[in-house]
């Protein structure tokens, strides 16, 4: 899992930590620098799918604040995990088509048309679905409903998700790369080329909570609470967020 530590602010104690589900990762970037200018206060975060990052805290992993998607997230409340009162939506996103940038756009306007696109890719990259990555999950599925996962196997490689599928992507190393489009849109040298067609769609939900093991409690609720204002005034939209 990556890390990505905040500005460094002059000391004020321990940085506030955040884990993160890799579709919010610009979204975080975002809050991060104004969290950082508004309370001077160090954070770290970890990105990581989502599902790695349930396993991770089952394991015994503790954070301030989690973002994960709505039902992950719920569950981990169900369980005690999670402060019932902090949870606030960070913004709905769908899965998304992207090519290299400067590549010819594809047509995946209906569902045949997008199934003759995979099965014309000379490769394809997407999240991996063993890592609990929710595109990668999701994307499996839809080949199977396509009846294609045989005929695309050999062309098809998963990576551990978060930028990694779209930087392939851009570095010419997979033809068709498929994720969620936050995690599309921020990197450079990519075009999306539209949303997976209405019937193969997943929009999933993804929120933010402060876990009750934090041992700063007050910080904690303050990021949530600015994450949540950034949401209401759709500021995250720019990212994909909203995208389906």
């Amino acid at each position: 899992m990556a890390k990505m530590p905040g500005t460094i602010a002059p000391d004020s104690g321990r940085a506030l930590t955040v884990l993160s589900a890799g579709a919010a990762q610009a979204a975080i970037g975002y809050l991060m620098e104004i969290f950082l200018q508004e309370t001077g206060s160090q954070i770290q975060v970890t990105f990581a799918p989502a599902g790695s990052i349930v396993e991770k805290i089952h394991g015994g992993e503790t954070a301030d604040i989690v973002v994960l998607t709505d039902q992950s997230l719920q569950k981990l409340r169900q369980q005690g995990t999670i402060m019932p009162d902090t949870i606030i939506g960070i913004g709905r996103v769908g899965v998304g088509i992207a090519v290299r940038e400067g590549q010819p756009i594809p047509d995946i306007s209906t569902t045949e048309s997008f199934r003759q696109v995979l099965l014309n890719a000379k490769s394809i990259v997407y999240a991996d679905p063993r890592k609990g990555a929710s595109s990668g999950i999701h994307f499996a599925n839809v080949l199977e409903r396509l009846g294609i996962q045989t005929a695309v196997q050999t062309k098809s490689h998963c990576l551990s998700g978060g930028y990694s599928v779209m930087e392939a992507v851009a570095a010419g190393s997979a033809e068709i790369g498929v994720q969620q489009a936050t995690e599309i849109i921020p990197v450079k040298g990519v075009t999306l080329v539209g949303m997976l067609p209405s019937e193969l769609q997943k929009v999933t939900t993804y929120t933010a909570g402060v876990m009750t093991t934090t041992t700063m409690p007050e910080l904690a609720r303050q990021f949530a609470g600015l994450a949540g204002k950034a949401a209401a005034k759709g500021c995250f939209d720019r990212f994909g967020f909203g995208l389906y």
